[in-house]
């Protein structure tokens, strides 16, 4: 008789191995943090220099086109367009933002720190780190995802801000609503609540991104098809584990805030 979880083994095992890889980092990370900060700085910096821009661009979209043009119209029907600031703070601060933020972060860094850890791995370099008594978790995986996980969550004050820009476009110049009224309508909604919960929320992103690249990038195998490989693979499981946890964390948040979904 055929084992009906058969064709499960595989990505159970190897998410076991990314959660198992997950508290290795966190616990080196916490154990001994010394040594390693002039890396995270300068892996810090080139996640900055490499995603603010398109953060920017796709966040000021996004937030005029689907909850600003789309959400703004409906509010409109009702004469009370200004009533799109309240809107946003859940459009943009609890959701869209850091989705758009660790979308883009997974698929511009993400797939680099992939592509590199794997290009590293079939030219044997980390197995000459291992002979060598280097330990390649703490010099190339510990920085990369200490600095996914602090530089995802800054960045999501820049989405935020550029998110709210796309909302106020959508409703003052083109839908008409009174400046002062949409600023007073989202700053009567928003709370602190939104805002740290925004950014726990996607530097946690940034940390499932950091363990999943660095994890599919170290397993890499068969040549540059591999590495290509690991590199698809690494982007569709950050961004399924991405939109697993967000529903979890977004219902444990709601749910233990009831206060900030009642709109004043």
């Amino acid at each position: 008789m055929s084992n009906p979880l058969k064709g499960l083994e595989g990505p159970l095992v190897q998410a076991g191995e990314m959660t198992r890889l997950m508290f290795q980092v966190l616990w080196m990370a916490v154990r001994h943090p010394l040594g390693y900060w002039s890396e995270v700085r300068d892996q810090m910096f080139d996640i900055l220099k490499l995603c603010w821009i398109p953060m920017a661009v796709s966040t000021t979209a996004f937030g005029l086109g689907a909850p600003g043009l789309q959400g703004g119209n409906i509010f409109n029907l009702f004469g009370i367009p200004e009533r799109l600031g309240s809107f946003f703070v859940m459009a943009s601060v609890r959701e869209f933002a850091p989705w758009v933020n660790a979308m883009v972060v997974a698929g511009v860094v993400g797939t680099a720190i992939t592509a590199d850890l794997g290009a590293r791995r079939i030219r044997e370099e980390i197995d000459a780190m291992e002979v060598l008594g280097v330990d390649p978790i703490r010099t190339l995986v510990l920085p990369r995802v200490v600095a996914l996980f602090i530089m995802t969550g800054l960045l999501d004050l820049v989405a935020i801000l550029f998110g709210l820009l796309g909302g106020y476009i959508a409703a003052v110049p083109i839908l008409g609503a009174n400046p002062a009224a949409f600023a007073d309508s989202l700053f009567a909604n928003l709370s602190a609540t939104d805002v740290w919960g925004s950014v726990v929320k996607t530097a946690l992103f940034g940390l499932i991104i950091g363990v999943v690249c660095c994890y599919k990038g170290l397993k890499a195998s068969g040549g540059p098809i591999g590495v290509g490989s690991a590199v698809n693979q690494a982007v569709v499981i950050a961004f399924a584990a991405i939109w697993i946890f967000n529903m979890v964390f977004t219902t444990i948040l709601l749910g233990l805030n009831p206060d900030i979904q009642v709109y004043k």
